[in-house]
């Protein structure tokens, strides 16, 4: 256990680190001025132009272009401040060991008289911060509202100041337990699963919980909650590295389900310049296309948007493998979708007692 806790103890050194990283940053900027330069940062570029599909790293990485801000230019003023805002709250953030969200940092900043015209602004800021450090926004004790959740016997220790060393079976809360900053950074005691399930939708996660999943097939169950926030991808990423967990997806059988499975896989285009947030071979178990053939399933039809998506999907080389490319087509070819309750008409726990043993079964 002590070796496969070996990437969480990197990950809490970078977390440790960040505060000299934005020391460093700060320094560079007094620097420049303390010599007589406007202040000025070059960055990678995270245009569209500059993100490419790395099939190394099964995920989409930045190129080599560059994007220089500098103060002499009138328009990268404001930008440019609002950066400078951001590094120094979240160094406050770093060294008294405190968190916050995505929409708390938007609202501190009119505290300090830090105008953002709305979060979407606030929220891109701290990306470029990431950028130009070169941490995710995490290791700045930066994080997502809450809504994804756990459960199974995992046993954790906490981290975090006022709970460290204090532990918790991830049984211990019939709903499931929040994967929020304290859970992400937290040890791994001792868990008796051998795999992970990743659920998209509440219902269902509820369902396998009452179903008594965890115990059946020996697994944890991950609420993704849909799109799965980066701190609970961070989660599962740990769950497959430091515990050899293998992880298997369930969705809505539609290309919005599909993608949630390939975000969580090889990550997005949005988080091009990160590392650590993908478990590259985790498993798309379904809801597929041709599951809603071969069940019968009650489905409802492609709508035009849905259609647009799948042949987005179709051009993307995430997809290029067999199993996507198939289902890709049969979608296009049945021109239907369905949801993970449709197997509700053949019984409540059909999809615990048939379905699921046949599609962990086949990841095997």
């Amino acid at each position: 256990m002590e070796e496969k806790k070996q990437e969480n103890n990197i990950s809490t050194l970078e977390k440790k680190e960040a505060a000299v990283d934005l020391e460093k940053f700060g320094e560079t900027l007094y620097h420049q001025m303390e010599q007589g330069e406007f202040p000025w940062i070059k960055m990678p570029s995270r245009s569209t132009e500059n993100i490419c599909y790395s099939p190394e790293l099964r995920q989409y990485i930045l190129g080599e272009r560059k994007v220089k801000r500098s103060t002499r230019n009138i328009r990268h003023i404001r930008p440019f401040t609002q950066l400078v805002w951001t590094a120094f709250f979240a160094h406050q953030l770093s060294t008294q060991r405190k968190t916050s969200t995505l929409r708390d940092v938007y609202y501190s900043a009119q505290a300090y008289n830090m105008s953002f015209k709305d979060q979407s602004e606030s929220d891109n800021v701290i990306t470029d911060l990431e950028t130009v450090i070169g941490l995710p926004r995490e290791d700045f004790n930066v994080f997502p509202e809450e809504r994804s959740a756990i459960f199974g016997d995992l046993t954790i220790e906490y981290t975090v100041p006022g709970y460290e060393g204090r532990q918790m079976n991830l049984t211990s809360h019939p709903d499931g337990l929040m994967i929020g900053p304290a859970l992400t950074y937290s040890e791994f005691v001792k868990t008796s699963a051998d795999k992970v399930i990743a659920i998209e939708k509440g219902g269902m996660f509820t369902r396998f919980i009452e179903e008594n999943v965890h115990k059946k097939y020996n697994a944890l169950l991950v609420l993704t909650a849909g799109q799965a926030p980066r701190s609970t991808r961070h989660f599962i990423r740990r769950l497959n590295k430091e515990l050899e967990l293998p992880v298997c997806i369930l969705t809505d059988a539609d290309p919005w389900g599909m993608h949630i499975a390939m975000v969580i896989i090889s990550g997005s285009a949005n988080a091009a310049h990160l590392r650590g947030l993908t478990t590259a071979d985790a498993k798309w178990s379904g809801v597929w296309a041709t599951d809603i053939t071969d069940y019968k399933l009650p489905s409802d039809p492609l709508t035009e948007i849905d259609m647009k998506r799948l042949h987005e999907l179709h051009r993307d080389p995430r997809y290029k493998d067999e199993l996507w490319q198939r289902e890709i087509k049969t979608f296009m070819k049945i021109r239907k979708k369905a949801e993970l309750e449709a197997f509700s008409r053949y019984g409540l726990t059909y999809i615990v007692d048939e379905y699921l043993p046949a599609k962990l079964e086949a990841i095997k």
